[in-house]
């Protein structure tokens, strides 16, 4: 299929947020394109790897994930080990980069050291905001470890990438129980009562909290829901949200100007920055943590 003119269903929200400026050479409208062409190798994997997420994210499934992953006992690791882990990863759902996920881990971390220096916990929250992606090395596929995330157990928000058609073989698109505004849940429930789609950002929330990390609740929502486009930046699900859930939005936002706009083909010098960045591991997250 030739690329067209992308349809208003397929044009990234986020596009209002962007700040009026190239990063790295990069035109701003070119990142979170999500157009449909199939003679691009990109954009046809970045497709497939949402359309089956869309498929098979349901309640149960994500209950399932749940169950397996937040007993915590896949492995143990210490935080840098991890992180080298990420070389062997390339994000299947980004239509940004086709780096290594560590290429993308310094790239945010040092962006967010260079305009908030006084922020060092955020400097290191840039560097493992990701790190849930390596369920990747054992045995989940990519659409149950990366991409944008949403809530389960209602209807499907409007601004979510490829719409409608990629949940058509959904389950939960055609059960009365989950496919209302509401769902499962009460109006004004509150952003952290809602059941997420299974990703990387959950799971390494989750993960944090259990080994008792001590980042700051920012840096916590950062990684919780910097994925979660369809409520930051397209405006979805304001029906269950609450007053104070504006403060963890701004927070998130502030941290994705990071996550996003730094993804380019340069590449830092990971040797020279490992000291550095090690000493904030020592400090927040130290030792071998269990995964």
């Amino acid at each position: 299929m030739p690329q067209t003119e992308r349809p208003v269903s397929m044009i990234d929200p986020s596009l209002l947020l962007r700040p009026e400026k190239v990063y790295d050479d990069k035109p701003i409208e070119a990142f979170r394109d999500y157009s449909i062409d199939d003679s691009d190798p990109i954009k046809e994997r970045v497709r497939r790897t949402y359309y089956d997420m869309h498929t098979n994210q349901t309640v149960d499934f994500v209950k399932g994930k749940m169950e397996k992953w937040l007993k915590f006992n896949h492995f143990k690791s210490t935080v840098k080990d991890a992180l080298i882990k990420l070389n062997e990863l390339v994000d299947e759902s980004d239509p940004d980069s086709d780096l290594p996920n560590i290429v993308h881990a310094f790239q945010t971390a040092e962006r967010i050291r260079q305009e908030h220096p006084d922020k060092e916990w955020m400097h290191l929250i840039g560097l493992i905001h990701d790190l849930g992606k390596v369920m990747a090395f054992y045995d989940e596929p990519q659409w149950c470890v990366v991409g944008d995330t949403f809530p389960l157990g209602c209807k499907w928000g409007p601004s979510i990438v490829y719409g409608d058609d990629s949940f058509k073989d959904n389950p939960d698109s055609y059960n009365p129980k989950y496919n209302t505004e509401n769902g499962i849940y009460k109006p004004k429930c509150g952003l952290e009562q809602l059941m997420m789609s299974w990703g990387h950002d959950e799971y390494l929330y989750r993960m944090l909290v259990h080994n008792k990390c001590k980042f700051p609740k920012d840096g916590l929502y950062m990684i919780r829901y910097h994925s979660f486009y369809p409520w930051h930046a397209g405006g979805d699900y304001k029906h269950l949200l609450i007053d104070s859930d504006e403060e963890i939005k701004q927070a998130v936002l502030e941290f994705n100007k990071y996550d996003l706009y730094t993804k380019s083909a340069e590449v830092p010098d990971i040797e020279a920055l490992w000291p550095y960045y090690e000493g904030l591991i020592e400090k927040y997250m130290p030792g071998v943590l269990e995964w």
